[in-house]
């Protein structure tokens, strides 16, 4: 099934969330580095990552959002691609609360509670990036129709060639 949302020829979706899974595991990095180290441009850096990673991952679900209503209804898909999105959503949302608890505090220094907040995100989003992984890998959401190990440059679908068992090959 391809994605409804191409730049070039690719899925703009899977482009995008690569931002805020590196910047909000980076926050994370940065909390443990802090806690080992008390230094103080730690917290900072992190409330940074956090901000960047929480309106990236709000840019990448619009586009996750166009593909996940173009799955057909009923299929596994559709429920896992369902469970991916609520639960970045959820992820989204609970760095978003770990940014606001940071933002009184002194020098953006993170307390118990932020923690956690922000550690449940990173487990969680490694979940669901594992079923965004399941939705391509596995159930071929978001790939090309004609898709294979010899298929054409997507920057000129015009010069397509049939393949046996490519759809549309004659």
């Amino acid at each position: 099934m391809e994605s409804r949302a191409k730049a070039f020829g690719h899925a703009i979706h899977p482009m995008l969330i690569v931002f805020p899974l590196g910047l909000l595991a980076t926050a994370v990095i940065f909390d443990v580095l802090y806690l080992v180290t008390d230094g103080s441009g730690f917290p900072v850096a992190s409330a940074y990552a956090i901000a960047a990673g929480v309106i990236g991952g709000l840019v990448a679900a619009v586009f996750g959002l166009i593909d996940w209503l173009a799955i057909p209804a009923r299929s596994r898909a559709r429920r896992v691609g369902l469970l991916h999105g609520a639960g970045n959503v959820v992820v989204v949302g609970l760095f978003a609360v770990s940014w606001l608890l940071r933002a009184d505090a002194q020098g953006w220094e993170p307390g118990a509670v932020a923690l956690v907040f922000s550690f449940v995100g990173a487990a969680l989003a490694g979940f669901t990036g594992w079923l965004g992984g399941e939705l391509v890998e596995r159930l071929g959401v978001g790939v090309d129709d004609d898709a294979g190990i010899d298929a054409p440059s997507s920057l000129f679908r015009t010069a397509r060639r049939s393949r046996p068992g490519a759809a549309g090959a004659r």
